[in-house]
């Protein structure tokens, strides 16, 4: 008989890892406290490192029956003027240039992939409100589903549960965290006929992103200055859309204005970037958003998310697989998980750091030092330099490999 795992929430770490388990013939039980995942999610870019994450867990060419959109260039503006346009090279993103994915039919396809090994199993709408204990060890859940309160035993529980982690915050794990000096407007708008690309428009500390997602739609990010959503959203929508307008280059502020009436319901991203301290105790392990909250910046969360999930199975399939699991070795294992992964997760984070400090800073000499860096990206040796962090933003700064 193999180890008894709870997984606690079905986002892209939770759903991939109960994936891969599974079908290792690891008992495997995933707890997702909605009924479904129809819900607006932020982490929709898959990016070369997520991609090949999917085709690690065996999934890629099953997102050909989701909706997906990949835009075919990148084009950048510094004070609505166009400073530079870059084709998406499949050199540059080895095969697999960035693409919007819709995450609801993401989780979905996991969740049904997962349910076809016989070793899986799925309580939607299972609330996870405390953990079991025994002798100083993590036993299991308790949990409010439909039919009244459970209590579920396992070998190990592990929380990918997201930013918000019960898990984390029932097993005392702290975390240190920077607020970059921003927050992100998130909101959807008509995509402009015949735009099919990505666009990043800087200046006067404003940054606004839009590229054409899954749903033909053009999302837009509005990175504005932390703390000052409340008076933006108290002038009601159309009027932060026409102020958005002034920040865009002028074919796109006329669209925004024809279409200010509808946005819906925008909504704010609260940036975080947070890494608990350690990420287990004896008999419970936290996994993506639950063990590090990623900035925006790069669009890292899914795809570092998807990355932890094959660490994690490299490490506990071994240990999970014997027919009596000894409970120090499955520690030892989430361990050795922490310390693979937070190199890479420390470093990214270090990088994402970066931009916003340089975006949000209103001291007098920080504009014309956005204006020169603009202007230096059109010479070929300057995006020479900034290639290799682009790479770490795309391809991750370790290698991730599926070795069970």
């Amino acid at each position: 008989m193999s180890g008894r795992v709870l997984i606690v929430g079905a986002g892209p770490a939770g759903a991939s890892l109960a994936h891969l388990l599974a079908h290792r013939g690891i008992d495997v039980t995933l707890l997702e406290r909605q009924s479904d995942f129809e819900r607006e999610f932020r982490g929709e870019v898959i990016v070369p490192s997520g991609a090949a994450a999917l085709e690690q867990i065996g999934v890629w060419d099953r997102l050909a029956d989701i909706p997906t959109c990949r835009p075919q260039y990148v084009e950048m503006f510094f004070d609505r003027k166009s400073v530079l346009k870059v084709d998406f090279d499949p050199t540059v993103f080895d095969r697999h240039p960035p693409m919007a994915v819709s995450q609801p039919a993401l989780l979905e396809m996991l969740v049904a992939e997962a349910g076809r090994s016989p070793s899986f199993h799925f309580e939607r709408g299972a609330s996870v409100k405390d953990l079991l204990r025994r002798d100083g060890r993590v036993t299991g859940v308790r949990a409010r589903t439909a039919a009244g309160e459970i209590e579920l035993e396992a070998d190990l529980v592990v929380g990918g549960d997201g930013r918000a982690s019960v898990v984390r915050r029932k097993a005392s794990l702290p975390a240190h965290a920077k607020a970059p000096p921003m927050d992100v407007v998130w909101c959807k708008l008509p995509c402009p006929e015949g735009f099919d690309g990505a666009r990043f428009h800087i200046g006067h500390a404003h940054l606004v992103i839009g590229y054409k997602t899954w749903d033909g739609q053009l999302q837009v990010a509005w990175a504005i200055l932390k703390g000052t959503y409340g008076a933006l959203r108290d002038r009601g929508v159309e009027r932060w859309v026409e102020e958005m307008a002034d920040w865009v280059a002028p074919d796109w502020s006329e669209h925004f204005r024809a279409h200010a009436h509808a946005p819906g319901q925008p909504f704010l991203l609260d940036t975080v970037s947070d890494r608990v301290d350690r990420w287990s105790i004896p008999g419970a392990l936290v996994i993506g958003d639950a063990a590090h909250t990623m900035s925006p910046v790069g669009g890292q969360g899914i795809n570092v998310a998807l990355r932890d999930s094959i660490a994690a199975a490299n490490h506990l399939v071994p240990v999970l697989a014997a027919a009596e699991p000894d409970p120090a070795a499955i520690d030892a294992a989430c361990r050795a998980l922490e310390v693979e992964r937070v190199r890479e997760i420390a470093a990214i984070q270090r990088l994402q750091a970066v931009p916003p400090r340089i975006l949000f800073n209103r001291a007098w000499w920080a504009e014309p030092l956005r204006g020169a860096i603009a202007a230096s990206l059109q010479l070929g040796a300057v995006r020479a330099l900034a290639l290799p962090r682009v790479r770490a933003f795309l391809n991750g700064t370790s290698k991730v490999e599926l070795r069970v």
